[in-house]
């Protein structure tokens, strides 16, 4: 998007919400779902057995274990699930460990915010950098 906020006090003001990773890829996944899209293409075999308790691990916000002998594809899923995540999430500029706006947890973007406030600068970074 090309007019997002670049800085805290403009993402206050554009009512973006912080959501956890789970409800996150929960929104996304119902998104889908709704839109009748494929949810793991590329993925054979799996679609009346492990897909359906992926989705329904990620649906009941729960956390996931795969297990199984080596072809399984397990890390196909797993790289599969990054797909469930936005396009992009804001990051306190500058910040090694992408410190998000609303709660930084490095020391530099806690004292970022403290120091600026609103003028706070953000970055957003691609699914593929989280």
């Amino acid at each position: 998007m090309a007019d997002r906020p670049r800085t805290l006090g403009e993402l206050h003001a554009s009512g973006y919400r912080d959501e956890a990773v789970k409800d996150e890829m929960r929104r996304n996944v119902t998104s889908r779902l709704a839109e009748g899209k494929e949810l793991f293409p590329g993925i054979i075999g799996y679609d009346d057995t492990a897909i359906p308790q992926i989705v329904n691990a990620i649906l009941s916000r729960h956390d996931i274990i795969l297990l199984g002998l080596r072809g399984q594809a397990k890390t196909r899923i797993i790289r599969g699930l990054a797909q469930f995540l936005d396009d992009e999430v804001p990051v306190i500029e500058g910040s090694e460990v992408n410190d998000h706006p609303y709660h930084p947890i490095s020391l530099f973007g806690a004292e970022l915010v403290r120091e600026h406030g609103d003028d706070t600068p953000i970055d957003w970074i691609p699914r593929n950098a989280r």
